[in-house]
């Protein structure tokens, strides 16, 4: 029997290639696992009228952990409206913490001059705006609710100072907009503040999401740890992905108080579907976030070793890394790369 069973959903578009991608350098690395692939993603929604399947999470409530590929979340209404499978799960299981960090790779060109990007962004992940309150008021108006509650503040302000203490950083910022949205963010920043009287070693701070947003192109180096929420979090953590180079190299973590989902940052990609194009570093280091979490952080330092030294050759050998990248592999040789440079 594996030591670890971990439920995989391959997702739509090219979540299948990076997902198969990423298995390979985990079972490369020796990882003592069973993978069990589950129905879930818009081509499940499309097949069975669930975008998660009964079975599916059945395999989950067994399982340490979810490795989730892309999924497609169609927009507009009617026949097409079905609720994002990440949202899903996110709410479902409690995942009330989005872990997106942000830090250079060597060897990547980025469209600024940080190369010393190292910050995080915590972002809640089952309230405000994503809660999925929407009603039509009539023909002519409709309205989308935020909601916060206490415990749900209480609990990511907690787990941001947390992680600060945790990976020996400095500062904990919470980004709201409560000039203008001053009731609910009003909330969010009372209760923020309250948390951080129990972090007495740690600088904490809250600024508007506009000014948050210059920093970020500007300045980065001013952040160390940011919390915030849902909207936000997304809108910023992509702009984040920017800095470091592109989605393709952004890894993302939904964290519980028991459990733990892994996904990359990017969409599904649909245009390139079949074309074996998508970089898949992103999923490989969402699950080297997996491995930490799991307690092996040996293979986990293996498998972001062997990404950066591809990453790094890649800036000469143009024929290992991605499109993205300016290179020419697919995403299946890149693959071979690292796991050539795995030790």
């Amino acid at each position: 029997m594996s030591k670890y069973k971990i439920a995989v959903i391959e997702g739509d578009g090219t979540g299948p290639e990076v997902i198969q991608c990423t298995l390979r350098v985990l079972e490369a690395s020796g990882l003592d696992a069973e993978f069990v692939p589950i129905e879930a993603g818009y081509w499940a929604y499309q097949k069975f009228g669930k975008q998660v399947t009964d079975s599916a999470w059945k395999i989950i409530g067994e399982s340490n952990c979810v490795l989730k590929g892309p999924t497609t979340t169609p927009t507009g209404g009617g026949e097409t409206r079905m609720k994002s499978v990440a949202v899903t799960l996110r709410q479902k299981l409690d995942l009330y913490a989005n872990v997106r960090p942000c830090k250079s790779r060597p060897g990547v060109i980025t469209p600024t001059k940080f190369t010393d990007l190292d910050f995080v962004i915590v972002r809640e992940n089952t309230e405000g705006l994503y809660k999925g309150v929407e009603y039509e008021m009539s023909e002519d108006e409709v309205v989308s609710l935020r909601v916060f509650t206490r415990k749900g503040c209480e609990r990511i302000s907690r787990f941001g100072f947390e992680l600060a203490r945790r990976e020996k950083r400095k500062k904990v910022t919470l980004v709201t907009k409560a000039n203008i949205l001053q009731v609910t963010d009003g909330f969010f920043t009372n209760i923020f503040n309250k948390v951080a009287e129990n972090y007495s070693d740690l600088e904490h701070e809250d600024i508007f999401v506009d000014r948050a947003n210059m920093y970020m192109i500007t300045r980065p180096d001013y952040f160390d740890v940011i919390v915030t929420s849902n909207l936000f979090g997304d809108v910023l953590s992509d702009a984040a992905a920017g800095l470091m180079g592109g989605l393709g190299l952004a890894p993302g973590a939904n964290m519980g108080d028991k459990f733990a989902m892994f996904e990359a940052v990017h969409g599904s990609a649909p245009r390139y579907e079949g074309q074996k194009k998508v970089n898949p570093t992103a999923m490989i280091l969402s699950a080297v976030m997996m491995l930490k979490y799991l307690g092996e952080n040996k293979i986990a330092e293996e498998v972001e070793r062997a990404v950066d030294k591809v990453l790094l050759e890649g800036a000469k050998n143009k024929e290992i890394v991605t499109y993205d990248l300016d290179g020419t592999a697919t995403n299946v040789k890149m693959t071979d790369e690292i796991i050539k440079r795995m030790e």
